[in-house]
């Protein structure tokens, strides 16, 4: 199984001191072996922000 399961973590939120939003999502260890960015939405800021791969 090349599939792994991921945690994407907010990266604007901490900075303004607001909670952190997390997703979840999956990428293909094989092809894709740098760490996973993308745009997701921020409840808490009510925005889309940048959301960067966390161990």
């Amino acid at each position: 199984m090349a599939r792994e399961v991921i945690t994407l973590e907010c990266t604007e939120a901490k900075a303004e001191g607001k909670p952190v939003s997390r997703y979840l999502s999956s990428r293909n260890k094989k092809t894709v072996t740098e760490r996973v960015e993308k745009k997701k939405y921020n409840k808490n800021l009510k925005r889309h922000t940048l959301h960067r791969e966390i161990k």
